[in-house]
């Protein structure tokens, strides 16, 4: 492969089919979308610039363009769909967070002294959403082995919590009562 020679001719390309492409683009979709969209579209065409066909570029390029588009529709319906479940939901009025921080700071720091094994067995089950048939082909082990580690990670993450939140419970209540006597000592100045 010469490089030069392909980026010669993928200049080319772009300039001979941009504006077509674009104008394609442009009927289908809001123009803010526009540019982002000829601009994956030329992106697949780099990648794929071996395996294009010579004599029919240009509807080549529209293919491309139409499946870039639908992926594009597909992202915009799920944004939608985000938007309107976020707005169906009931209005709440926040209270006091200070015991979900103390708690969030809290697993946070069991999480982040577990092992990276321990780490990302965690992840893939409650993050990802991934079944143990899921995880294990994801950690490339067994079933079996994958319940194993799930077992004592979650083991290991309770004993580290318990730890870890009396640490910042404790590390929160002198940072209290250190703000308490500094804002005392202002009242009685």
């Amino acid at each position: 492969m010469d490089t030069a020679t392909d980026e010669q001719r993928f200049t080319r390309l772009y300039r001979q089919h941009y504006a077509a492409v674009a104008a394609y683009v442009r009927r289908r979709i809001s123009p803010d979308q526009v540019v982002d969209v000829v601009s994956e579209v030329f992106l697949v065409a780099w990648r794929r610039f071996e395996t294009m066909p010579g004599n029919a570029e240009l509807p080549w390029l529209y293919g491309v363009a139409r499946l870039t588009l639908s992926s594009t529709y597909r992202s915009d319906e799920r944004r939608l769909s985000l938007v309107q479940a976020l707005a169906a939901q009931p209005r709440q009025t926040v209270g006091d967070h200070a015991d979900s921080v103390v708690e969030s700071a809290a697993l946070a720091a069991a999480l982040d002294s577990l092992s990276e094994t321990d780490q990302e067995a965690l992840r893939l089950t409650v993050w990802e959403g991934l079944s143990a048939t899921q995880a294990a082909k994801a950690l490339e082990c067994s079933v079996a082995s994958f319940h194993v580690r799930l077992h004592r990670a979650r083991k290991r993450l309770r004993l580290n919590l318990e730890a870890a939140s009396a640490d910042v419970s404790s590390r929160f209540s002198v940072l209290h009562r250190d703000a308490a006597v500094r804002n005392g000592s202002r009242g009685d100045a």
